[in-house]
């Protein structure tokens, strides 16, 4: 079984539409997929509460920022969307099950600002050894400053940048219905799905 977390410190980052795509994605590989939800939020659930019969199965994980159940045992990929702020007790929790943890982040300041903390933290925190750190680049426009300080920043981090995912509608109105990239037909977000190969390939490495 593969454990995927999706992290960060600040809320409104774009936690949610990773997770959901990722679900998506391993469903689409075939595999027996459940997507947990401790944001408060509760995005990832809501997804979930969408998804039409005819998509591939998503199975829900339940759990809670109490009460932190392991996947069930018959599952191969298991993705976890978590909330702002994630510290202590569940930020130990979520390492401790995690193989792999994306970062998504948004060219901001802010946003660069806290993550720059939250990736020290992660890097030293005892129960990280052995897991997977990746940073996905979320609603990035390359033509911006903002864009430009995003890629200097993450340059000198020395963990490796997954991809660069562009600011789309495509996101919003495929989350409505409880769909992902991975399940239309490739030519109506050809351009999405481009970039995130490479997260993809991170993801089945």
């Amino acid at each position: 079984m593969t454990v995927v977390a999706v992290t960060n410190p600040k809320g409104g980052v774009g936690k949610s539409t990773v997770a959901t795509n990722i679900a998506g994605y391993f469903a689409k590989q075939g595999g027996t997929v459940v997507l947990g939800d401790v944001d408060r939020q509760q995005s990832s659930r809501l997804w979930l509460s969408q998804r039409p019969q005819v998509a591939r199965p998503i199975g829900r994980w339940n759990l809670s920022a109490d009460d932190m159940a392991r996947p069930p045992k018959d599952v191969t990929h298991a993705v976890l969307d978590t909330p702002a702020g994630l510290h202590g007790k569940l930020f130990k929790e979520v390492l401790k099950m995690a193989d792999k943890v994306i970062v998504p982040l948004q060219p901001s300041v802010f946003d660069i600002f806290a993550t720059q903390e939250f990736l020290s933290e992660l890097a030293e925190h005892k129960h990280a050894q052995g897991v997977k750190v990746g940073i996905v680049g979320m609603r990035v426009d390359a033509r911006t400053l903002s864009s430009d300080h995003l890629h200097e920043f993450l340059d000198k981090l020395g963990l490796p940048v997954l991809g660069y995912l562009r600011n789309t509608q495509n996101y919003v109105h495929l989350a409505a219905q409880g769909l992902s990239l991975f399940d239309v037909t490739p030519s109506r977000v050809e351009r999405d799905l481009e970039q995130w190969q490479d997260i993809c390939a991170w993801l089945d490495a």
